[in-house]
């Protein structure tokens, strides 16, 4: 039987991924999900904390907090935002979300808990103790994720990257989030804007997309490493 899968195209220091959280929680009970982190502020598009980019997100927050409601905590807005000498990077936890993968297929576990630190929090999910530390709090174990981190660090996430890149490109999706449902070998983006905030609805029309006979409890929910 052909069991569709939810590629879920995100970037951990992107709101309006923070703000389809409660989607994806809701696809991952009915359909495989497939995580691909792209990169938003990695490499040259690393950002540091400054007065304008304060300025350029906390309206894109508020908008976001609106629609999902999602909670954006006191310690993100006048904190973290305020903290000139933090650097919003999307590579250490990209690389973070791989090695939970790849530890115990629990990437999308702990991107939810990396999103809730930053945008919550106000933690600095660009700092590998950080890291370690988030790991933990999801029960991971820490000598295990600690080498697995090691390992998916600089060239692996770097190239995961590339290869959510061309994926973007070759299905024609530039924004994160995205979603594209993969069934019988074709491939179709979801427009989520309607289900914003509708978690429930979202995944009633997922359920709907799933082949008459599949169990959802039999899917491996985590995804795979993420390899294209």
């Amino acid at each position: 039987m052909d069991t569709p899968t939810l590629h879920y195209i995100h970037d951990p220091l992107c709101g309006w991924c923070y703000g389809a959280a409660p989607l994806v929680k809701a696809a991952r009970e009915r359909l495989p999900v497939r995580a691909h982190g792209g990169g938003m502020m990695a490499g040259p598009a690393r950002r540091p904390v400054t007065a304008e980019l304060r300025g350029f997100v906390l309206p894109h927050d508020q908008r976001i907090a609106q629609l999902s409601g999602q909670p954006f905590g006191a310690a993100y807005r006048d904190g973290l935002l305020n903290d000139t000498s933090a650097v919003f990077d999307s590579e250490p936890p990209i690389a973070a979300v791989l090695a939970a993968d790849a530890v115990a297929g629990r990437g999308l576990d702990l991107l939810a808990r990396l999103q809730t630190a930053h945008y919550v929090e106000g933690r600095r999910i660009a700092n590998r103790a950080v890291l370690e530390e988030l790991a933990a709090d999801i029960g991971l174990d820490a000598e295990a994720f600690t080498a697995a981190l090691s390992a998916t660090e600089g060239d692996f996430v770097q190239r995961h990257i590339g290869e959510t890149r061309t994926l973007m490109q070759r299905l024609g999706v530039r924004g994160f989030p995205s979603f594209v449902l993969e069934q019988a070998g074709s491939w179709r983006s979801i427009d989520i804007g309607p289900f914003m905030g509708q978690p429930a609805a979202f995944g009633e029309w997922l359920q709907g997309q799933v082949p008459a006979g599949a169990s959802a409890s039999a899917f491996q929910c985590g995804p795979d490493g993420c390899a294209i």
